[in-house]
């Protein structure tokens, strides 16, 4: 499977700007109170000038009425970014799972929307910024997927149904997602051919991603590389939770050791 190159925003960082975070695969949900504690815990602690976060910061997003429903996940969530976006420059970028957030949510949150692919001029370099999702070209049936889902109307559809409705069929996507990880399938990566393509014509040298949940630094030319951002699970054994800081020395990977519990 081919893919064309996209068309890249472009976002040149504030010349105050020392430090960018970026995270990804957060997969947020009321089942995993330790990585929500984890987030929290960051979002209030950070010293980045400016956090990136690109995609699936929750497992799954049904529309954004959901914030509305007293109590509920997603108006805990809103609050811990509205409250971190008065704080400092918060940009969100769609991923699989919460594709459905929409400028209500920007909207509530106080934060900004970004488009993926997105080229962010930091220190005179040129940085690609993805989900990734776009990239997994091997992954033939999600790509159908992806553009089905992508349409206005399938999405006008999908969030017509009743909100109960809605949650329900998040449950049986999950599940389905579980028992798919549990099965063993392997599931596709980063085409590399492609990666470079889209560097080349981004004039940039290094491609930020998430997705794969495959946290690791590839070489992908003479110049080039790709550098994957790890998921979050603060309940695993070692935890799991690591932002990616860019600074002028370059980039680090910066492991969180989340042992917070919620109250």
């Amino acid at each position: 499977m081919t893919t064309t190159v996209p068309r890249f925003e472009e976002l040149a960082a504030p010349s105050h700007w020392r430090t960018v975070d970026f995270i990804s695969d957060l997969h947020l949900q009321a089942s995993e109170p330790a990585t929500v504690a984890a987030f929290e815990h960051y979002l209030t602690t950070t010293t980045a000038d400016a956090l990136f976060i690109l995609g699936d910061l929750f497992e799954v997003w049904v529309g954004d009425d959901a914030m509305g429903e007293s109590g509920s996940f997603e108006a805990e969530g809103c609050a811990a970014l509205r409250a971190a976006g008065q704080r400092l420059p918060v940009y969100f970028m769609h991923g699989n799972r919460d594709f459905l957030a929409g400028p209500g949510f920007l909207a509530q949150c106080g934060i900004t929307g970004l488009a993926d692919p997105t080229v962010l001029v930091f220190g005179g370099q040129r940085f690609v910024l993805s989900h990734g999702d776009l990239l997994c070209l091997d992954d033939v049936e999600y790509q159908r997927f992806r553009v089905q889902a992508r349409s206005a109307e399938w999405q006008q559809q999908f969030l017509a149904q009743p909100l109960a409705t809605r949650r329900a069929q998040a449950r049986g996507i999950r599940q389905e997602s579980e028992a798919r990880k549990q099965s063993g399938v392997t599931y596709a990566d980063v085409d590399g051919p492609a990666a470079i393509t889209w560097l080349q014509a981004a004039q940039a040298h290094t491609l930020i991603h998430g997705h794969t949940h495959r946290p690791a630094d590839h070489v992908l030319a003479p110049g080039l590389q790709r550098v994957v951002l790890s998921d979050w699970d603060a309940a695993a054994l070692p935890p799991r939770a690591e932002t990616l800081r860019l600074s002028q020395t370059g980039l680090e990977r910066r492991s969180l050791t989340p042992k917070y519990s919620r109250s």
